[in-house]
């Protein structure tokens, strides 16, 4: 797809691999997508179920984004989060979204992480570690997540 469509130049995006797997670029186990937001899975989760919600326009950070598209961006977010916590039988959810190298933002395009968390994953009070889990097994976790946000209220569902 054209980088232009989403108001950004192909400068601007260069080398950011959210904005290669908004183009179809790079594969990625997608959730959920409309006309400006996209969710996939997180390639080196903390937990099963970690999940990335993004505007597909290209913005380092929060900070960059009109107010306007911040609010959709975290409707989806809560939406998603239901449908992690239920597809993922989790405990609890983490919702982080990190602004800059000093926050530890990693990839340079604004992006929320969903962490499903579970009463005894981190026993010392620290993260549980990332890993690297293939593309099978994100599409699978994928997949229950999609059903499940099929089956919340549809009052709760995003509108584009």
């Amino acid at each position: 797809m054209d980088p232009h469509f989403y108001g950004v130049s192909p400068r601007e995006t260069e080398g950011c691999i959210f904005c290669e797997i908004v183009r179809g670029e790079e594969k990625a186990a997608v959730v959920y997508e409309d006309v400006s937001f996209v969710a996939f899975m997180d390639r080196n989760p903390i937990n099963e179920g970690h999940l990335l919600v993004l505007p597909k326009t290209h913005y380092e950070t929060l900070f960059e984004m009109p107010v306007e598209d911040v609010g959709p961006l975290f409707t989806k977010v809560v939406y998603l989060a239901a449908a992690v916590r239920e597809a993922m039988k989790a405990d609890g959810i983490n919702i982080g979204q990190n602004n800059g190298r000093a926050a530890h933002q990693i990839v340079p395009h604004v992006h929320v992480h969903i962490i499903p968390r579970y009463q005894n994953d981190s026993p010392e009070g620290r993260w549980p570690s990332r890993r690297p889990a293939s593309l099978e097994e994100l599409e699978a976790a994928a997949g229950r997540i999609r059903t499940s946000a099929e089956a919340l209220p549809t009052s709760s569902a995003p509108r584009e």
